[in-house]
Parts: structure tokens; C-alpha cells; sequence
């Protein structure tokens, strides 16, 4: 009976950890840290998991149920801290090139330089004197990652360099397994 009602509870420990979204939430982590660029924000995930702790919160659970649920949501938080930290760090290591690409940079022109000073209306150039724009730190793309797939994954180009069998350690060239990455590859 021990051995049933263990696997019972195991069985709704899996399901716990599959609805509100660990996984998913471990896949993301890993995508954002291992990747030298910023990767588009998993709105969607971080809604699942809002309204699954909202959903938690509001109804009367078993005391064995809302144990796992904290357990679950501990990790969860842990999890979303540190892909939250993950993501600003890389944000405070590349502004000036966020700055350069987007909308943000037209609006800070219009908005903060051009209420300054003429030889202050520029955060690219270093001085007054000099023409070119100062150096702007960019990601590498060409940088190796060690990954573990979770699902098999071949490329449409090159399969020496990339073949990634599911559980099997491998070195990948980023810019190679970037657009798989980016459509939530595992």
C-alpha cells in the first residue's frame, strides 16, 4: 500500500511540475544563459506561471497538494530570478548596441540629447574632435556552447558540426543552432 500511495504521489508531483511550467521555465534559463545575445522574452511562460500561483492561491487544496505547490513554487522563483538576472546583465552589457538598433535610441535622441549641450548631443562619440563613433561592444555569434538537447535536432545545413542527439553532450557553434534556440528549441 506504501508503494502505491508513493507512486500515487509522485504521479501528482509530475503533473504539478508539468502544469506549471519548471520545465519550460528551466528550458528558457538555459537558452538565455548559454546564448551570447538577448533572446525574446517568454511572456507566455511567465503569464502560465502567474495565473498558476494565483489559481494556488485561491482555492482549498489538501495540505499534501499545497506542500508540493510551494515546494514547486520555491523553485520556480528561484528559477525566474535568476533568468531575470541572466537577461539584465546582458541588457547592462550591451545598452549603447540596444540603443543603436531600436526606436529607443531615436526617442532618447529627441527626448535627453537634444536638450544638451552640441558637444554633448552624442553618447557614441567620445569627443567633439572625433569622427568615428566609439567602439560598441556586440555579441559574438561564432562563440561554442556545451548543450544537452532534449529532443533530437538536425540542422539543414552541416550535421558534423551540430548533430545533437537527445541526452548526449555536445559542443555547437552559436550561430548554427541560434533560430532553434530562439523558437524554443530544448
Amino acid at each position: 500500500m506504501d508503494t502505491e500511495e508513493s507512486t500515487s504521489v509522485m504521479d501528482n508531483h509530475e503533473t504539478l511540475i508539468s502544469t506549471t511550467g519548471v520545465e519550460l521555465l528551466k528550458s528558457a534559463w538555459r537558452n538565455e544563459k548559454s546564448a551570447p545575445e538577448i533572446l525574446l522574452f517568454e511572456a507566455s511562460l511567465f503569464q502560465r506561471i502567474k495565473e498558476q500561483i494565483e489559481l494556488a492561491s485561491a482555492n482549498d487544496m489538501d495540505p499534501l497538494t499545497v506542500s508540493l505547490y510551494r515546494m514547486d513554487f520555491g523553485c520556480n522563483s528561484i528559477l525566474l530570478r535568476s533568468y531575470l538576472r541572466v537577461r539584465l546583465q546582458k541588457i547592462e552589457s550591451s545598452c549603447v548596441l540596444l540603443w543603436c538598433t531600436n526606436d529607443l535610441g531615436k526617442h532618447f535622441d529627441d527626448t535627453v540629447l537634444a536638450k544638451l549641450p552640441d558637444n554633448y548631443q552624442s553618447i557614441l562619440k567620445q569627443s567633439i574632435t572625433s569622427e568615428e563613433d566609439a567602439m560598441v561592444p556586440v555579441p559574438r555569434p561564432d562563440t561554442f556552447l556545451i548543450r544537452k538537447a532534449e529532443q533530437y535536432f538536425e540542422p539543414g545545413y552541416s550535421t558534423e558540426i551540430t548533430e545533437m542527439e537527445r541526452d548526449l553532450l555536445r559542443f555547437a557553434c552559436y550561430k548554427f543552432i541560434k533560430k532553434p534556440l530562439v523558437n524554443g528549441f530544448h
